[in-house]
């Protein structure tokens, strides 16, 4: 979390390991103890950030769950602005250092997808998850959204992200509309209960 913070004053190409170090508070070896670089202090850091702040808990319902973690997500980026570039600098590194990028993969990635598929996979128990798009994909849309906005357009995450794949992929349910049984006729009629019928007219035609 210290290098979190740190970054945010910094940003990632000012941060350094004496720098973390010192607003820490520890020794410099301490830190190359336990990770070899910065980007792996970020790495420790940014995946606990996610878990204590984009919830997985049950409320109901894949529509109310995705839309929670989706939010959770958005609300996230804006209490820690830094974040997005942090994860842009994290990307880049991944690209051209193999081993961090296996790291970066292994620590991130696929561990927001598993709390993702948390969601899917109680939709899946309940019954409530559609039968297309497949819970991978479901993890490619949501990541891949997020990603390419991180990535390429810098667009934020707000709430009309969320409502647009929320939309598209957990739509709310109809309104169930109330059936009465057969036979059974409200007392309160209009005119396309009933047919009109044209009254008689008495005497002849003139």
């Amino acid at each position: 979390m210290a290098a979190v913070e740190l970054a945010a004053q910094t940003g990632y190409a000012g941060l350094t390991i004496e720098g973390i170090a010192a607003h820490a508070g520890v020794g410099k070896q301490t830190i190359y103890r336990w990770w070899p670089s910065k980007a792996d202090v970020l790495l420790e850091a940014l995946p606990a950030i996610a878990d204590v702040h984009v919830p997985v808990s049950d409320r109901g319902s894949y529509h109310a769950d995705l839309r929670a973690f989706l939010q959770a997500s958005y609300e996230m980026a804006n209490r820690y602005p830094q974040i997005p570039d942090l994860l842009r600098a994290l990307m880049a590194e991944a690209q051209i250092n193999h081993a961090f990028g296996e790291r970066f993969r292994t620590s991130f990635l696929d561990r927001r997808r598993e709390a993702l598929a948390v969601i899917t996979n109680r939709a899946r128990q309940r019954g409530d998850l559609p039968d297309q798009p497949a819970a991978g994909t479901i993890a490619d849309i949501v990541f891949g959204v997020i990603w390419y906005r991180v990535l390429a357009t810098h667009q934020p995450l707000d709430a009309d992200f969320v409502d647009d794949l929320v939309g598209i992929l957990a739509p709310a349910p109809p309104a169930t509309k109330l059936r009465r049984p057969p036979g059974e006729r409200s007392s309160r009629l209009n005119q396309r209960d009933e047919p009109r019928v044209a009254p008689r007219r008495s005497g002849r035609k003139a």
